[in-house]
């Protein structure tokens, strides 16, 4: 197709392409061995978190390619560049923990940065892992330009090779991260030998791919889809799978219709749009980190979708997609029953579903799921009249211990795990919390409150993942119950509640609990508190001698506790599409 379709006077890119003013400019792309008619076609950004740090990005860098080779057929000429990640696997359980929802920000940042300086006019974005997913779709709405979303795609499940010397438990079933995670607690608790711990991590990842369950990466991918930024079914693949790169190309191709159609992420992320995204976080029980993430894009567009926003369409969507940690299926399993389509559909004939908002295609969702054929198979993707459970596996709890709100995933667990109430067991960060739990220096029906991991006090909002696997490698999962200010890996099971908010940091009632103070938690009502009267809070409070001291004195982690806000707005680091004084695209 001619280039002519696209009128570059009213594209970035003519800052740097056209008039001769342009000529130094120019000069670098042709020493980039650019052609004269690809200089003057519409300059598509194509942006990877590629890196070597784990599987989630490996195959970032192959997928680009093929993103690069549907801008092209469409008369575009694409501008790969890349941004880091901070791979939650690698850097659970210890301080590079740290890094990893301040890294959301950072590629943002980047990605505008780029975007900025170079004048590109459109934008495709692959990304791997967990804030990753957020981050890359956060500089799409910031910017409003033609956007693409793709993800990278899952790990294909491991197994035990047949005859392998490792427990019962872990034969002839799907094995994922988690289960490594939990193996651990196994191991410290003497039902496992270090043996066989070394077979199960061997063969537990054996590809290319983000974590297999709808941990918070695939639960991210799957929001991709529903709130229209990414090509319908592209989330589902897992990463070595030829398919995802016609998907990518596809992708590429998809991003030049929008910008002749000058479709751009606005148009597609409204609040309806936010609410399609909440509802499949709901029904596929996924990881609340998609409460954190969901307001903070929102936030890029200048729309209020808050914590409690999000909880409000978990409360009354029905949970009805059987993947783990709560359940029993993995991403692949998902993507060959149907994968997003087929779950968006059952959604539609609930009327949970907004069907006029627009996608990446050009066309609604609802036109979408017109054209898709394939039904619920009742075994992954059960009929949302049948559903799991009636109310989303996900759920916001508020009340005196949490005025602005908390979240804990519910999903796979019994009506009877719903309500606990015990002692609080204080612990000022993780580190003693897991130690507490490697020693077994608890009690059964203790209520593990962990905190100053909130995302000033950490600094950084650490997932839990290492502490609560290893409490449900020792059977103790449901016998005991965790609170943080901090966050929870969407791989973590039982009932344990995050993002309570305030955080310690900022005198939150969390800050003012003590070791046998009564917590009870309702997942049913939606309720958290502690039975402490509000005259001893207040007292408390004026005995409290103010947040903890971190070891952050300087640097990024310095600065992102400086400038981060509060959990339940998403955790963002600046004032959003509401108080931006221009349009990139108009400069």
């Amino acid at each position: 197709m001619s280039s002519q379709r696209f009128d570059k006077s009213k594209l970035p890119s003519r800052h740097v392409t056209e008039g001769p003013s342009r000529a130094p400019h120019r000069s670098y792309y042709y020493a980039m061995g650019m052609t004269e008619e690809e200089i003057h076609q519409p300059l598509v950004g194509v942006a990877t978190c590629w890196n070597e740090a784990a599987p989630c990005n490996i195959a970032l860098n192959r997928q680009a390619q093929s993103v690069k080779m549907g801008v092209k057929r469409e008369s575009g000429t694409p501008r790969e560049f890349t941004t880091i990640t901070v791979t939650d696997g690698i850097a659970m359980g210890h301080e590079g923990m740290r890094s990893s929802l301040a890294s959301r920000e950072a590629i943002a940042d980047t990605v505008e940065l780029t975007m900025r300086g170079h004048c590109y006019d459109a934008l495709v974005g692959l990304a791997g892992c967990d804030k990753s997913l957020p981050g890359m779709m956060m500089a799409m709405i910031r910017l409003n330009v033609p956007s693409v979303f793709l993800y990278g795609g899952s790990i294909l499940p491991g197994r035990a090779p047949k005859g392998a010397s490792v427990p019962a438990e872990y034969v002839d079933r799907d094995l994922t991260v988690q289960d490594m995670f939990e193996a651990v607690g196994h191991q410290q608790n003497g039902t496992m030998t270090e043996a066989e711990l070394e077979v199960l991590e061997r063969v537990a990842c054996p590809s290319a791919g983000a974590c297999g369950g709808q941990f918070t990466a695939n639960t991210m991918a799957c929001v991709s889809e529903a709130i229209g930024l990414a090509l319908p079914n592209s989330a589902g693949a897992p990463a070595p799978y030829e398919s995802r790169d016609a998907y990518a190309e596809a992708s590429g191709a998809a991003v030049m219709n929008l910008i002749e159609k000058n479709i751009r992420a606005r148009d597609i992320c409204t609040r309806q749009a936010f609410e399609n995204a909440a509802r499949i976080v709901a029904c596929t029980g996924g990881s609340t980190n998609a409460g954190l993430h969901l307001p903070a894009m929102a936030h890029e567009a200048g729309i209020d979708f808050f914590l409690e926003d999000v909880c409000e369409i978990f409360r009354d969507t029905p949970y009805f997609v059987d993947l783990k940690p709560g359940g029993q299926y993995v991403a692949k399993d998902m993507y060959e029953a149907g994968g997003v389509p087929v779950v968006m559909k059952e959604l539609r004939k609930a009327g949970l579903l907004h069907e006029d908002c627009m996608t990446v295609t050009g066309y609604s969702i609802g036109e979408e799921l017109d054209k898709v054929s394939l039904e619920a198979d009742g075994r992954v993707v059960y009929p949302i009249e049948t559903p799991l459970s009636k109310t989303g596996g996900v759920v916001g709890l508020k009340g005196n211990l949490a005025p602005e709100g908390a979240i804990v995933k519910i999903a796979g667990m019994e009506p009877q795990h719903l309500l606990f109430t015990g002692p609080a067991r204080i612990f000022e960060c993780e580190q003693d919390a897991f130690e507490a739990v490697q020693n077994r220096t608890y009690e059964e029906g203790d209520v593990f409150v962990i905190r100053n991991e909130g995302p000033a006090g950490g600094p950084g909002m650490r997932e839990m993942l290492a502490t609560t696997a290893a409490l449900s490698g020792q059977g103790m999962g449901k016998k005991v119950a965790l609170i943080t200010d901090g966050r929870f890996s969407g791989a973590t099971r039982g009932f344990c509640v995050g993002h309570v908010g305030p955080e310690a940091a900022h005198g939150g009632p969390i800050a003012l609990l003590e070791d046998g103070d009564m917590i009870s938690l309702n997942a049913i009502e939606g309720t958290i508190s502690v039975d402490v009267s509000e005259e001893d809070m207040a007292e408390r409070k004026a005995n409290w001698k103010g947040a903890r001291p971190t070891i952050y004195g300087a640097g990024a982690l310095w600065k992102y506790a400086q400038l981060v806000g509060p959990t339940y707005l998403g955790a963002v680091t600046h004032p959003g599409g509401k108080d931006e004084g221009h349009e990139y695209m108009e400069l």
